[in-house]
Formats: C-alpha cells, sequence, structure tokens
C-alpha cells in the first residue's frame, strides 16, 4: 500500500511525504504506482520550478517528501490538489493508497 502522510499547520498544507508500493499490479506494471510518482513530481516541479516557492524535496528508502519552506496560500492549494488526486485514484483502486493528514 502506498502511505501518503501530508503535514498540515495553521489550517494549510506544508509538506508530503509518500512511500511504498499500491500493490495493484507487479513492479513496473503498476498503474497506481505510475500514478502517484506522476503526481507527486508533477507537484515538486510546480512548487519549485514553476512557482519558485522555496521547498525541500527528497528521496530517499522508497520514498519521496516535499516540505515547503516557508508555506503560503499557492504551496497549500498546490498540496491540496495533490490531496485530491490521491483521493480520487484512492476511490478509483480501493485498497492501493492510505491518506493521512497530520498537524504538526
Amino acid at each position: 500500500m502506498i502511505n501518503a502522510v501530508f503535514a498540515k499547520k495553521n489550517g494549510k498544507l506544508c509538506g508530503i511525504r509518500v512511500s511504498g508500493h499500491a500493490g495493484y499490479a507487479d513492479a513496473g506494471e503498476d498503474i497506481v504506482c505510475a500514478a502517484v510518482s506522476s503526481a507527486v513530481q508533477l507537484s515538486a516541479n510546480l512548487i519549485t520550478e514553476i512557482f519558485g516557492l522555496q521547498a525541500d524535496v527528497s528521496t530517499a528508502d522508497n520514498a519521496v517528501s516535499i516540505q515547503l519552506s516557508r508555506p503560503d496560500e499557492n504551496g497549500s492549494r498546490l498540496l491540496r490538489g495533490m490531496l485530491l488526486h490521491l483521493e480520487c485514484l484512492s476511490e478509483d483502486y480501493p485498497g492501493t493508497i492510505r491518506i493521512q493528514i497530520m498537524e504538526v
């Protein structure tokens, strides 16, 4: 199962950590993993390259994290978009994605 943990501070999303494997199909054939990976990469690129927001983007041990350095409305909206996308994928492919929102 893919675990997506969103961080929320003062009512705004400020980060996410995604790890795991959806288990929908074998590695390299899993469309859920591909969709989540693409969403995370798109979000990281939008945050850092298009909107020019400062963020720590890191990958390690089958996990990717994005942490906004200074959470603002634009960054929070981009992360909310990813949250919505992951919620839709989770509904379409039950049992493949666990989403949590943690207050930090």
